[in-house]
């Protein structure tokens, strides 16, 4: 009924309740794995994720931690995340293993993630900080957004990344042949779009086209 000075009753079932969700208040964990090759692009992939949201953790697999390539130092690398992320970077699987029981993390991005790391994720194997970081992360039901960067993405990892590409609560960046006239089978996610792709990851959808043309 309607009562004068009063507003009339709205139905129940018309009523819409809008939730938003505040992306500046997440914490974001950004691991990265030994595709030394793509560290410079992670690295301005990183300063745009920490440009887009207020606490981001970095980790790094134990080859990243202690090898030294062509493409730079490993302790240069460490500080550089360290001055972005203005934190510490976790790297080992003891450190990475509060993860889960603390609820840490809004998100995990992995970027880039190693054809390596993409078989063990599939096959549920444990034994790396990022994998840690994954599993205890991922205990508590919360998105993981890969970023594939290997050279048998569409030979032997392929099936790994089949193997993950329906499973719950992980998502991709936009992925695609980087050279397919000298590497065939090469597959590198486009690091441009992993911060369009982490905002989509946490509300729940996957960033498309998935597939980048060539």
């Amino acid at each position: 009924d309607e009562t004068p000075g009063r507003l009339p009753r709205v139905p129940t079932k018309f009523i819409v309740i809008e939730r938003k969700i505040s992306l500046e208040d997440k914490t974001i964990g950004f691991a990265v794995c030994g595709s030394f090759c793509t560290h410079a692009k992670a690295m301005e992939a990183l300063e745009q994720v920490k440009a887009r949201f207020a606490r981001v953790v970095p980790i790094v697999s134990e080859v990243v931690a202690d090898t030294d390539t062509r493409f730079g130092r490993a302790h240069d690398l460490m500080r550089e995340m360290e001055r972005i992320c203005d934190c510490r970077v976790i790297d080992s699987v003891k450190g990475a293993e509060p993860i889960g029981p603390q609820k840490l993390l809004d998100l995990l991005i992995i970027c880039p993630c190693t054809g390596n790391t993409l078989g063990k994720l599939a096959a549920g194997v444990t034994d790396t900080s990022v994998t840690m970081a994954a599993k205890a992360h991922l205990r508590n039901c919360r998105p993981l957004l890969i970023a594939p960067s290997t050279n048998d993405g569409l030979a032997a990892s392929a099936a790994s990344i089949g193997a993950l590409l329906p499973r719950k609560y992980i998502y991709f960046v936009p992925f695609g042949q980087d050279d397919f006239e000298k590497k065939p089978t090469s597959l590198v996610a486009d690091f441009a779009q992993v911060a369009d792709a982490a905002s989509a990851a946490l509300k729940g959808y996957q960033l498309q086209p998935i597939l980048l043309r060539a």
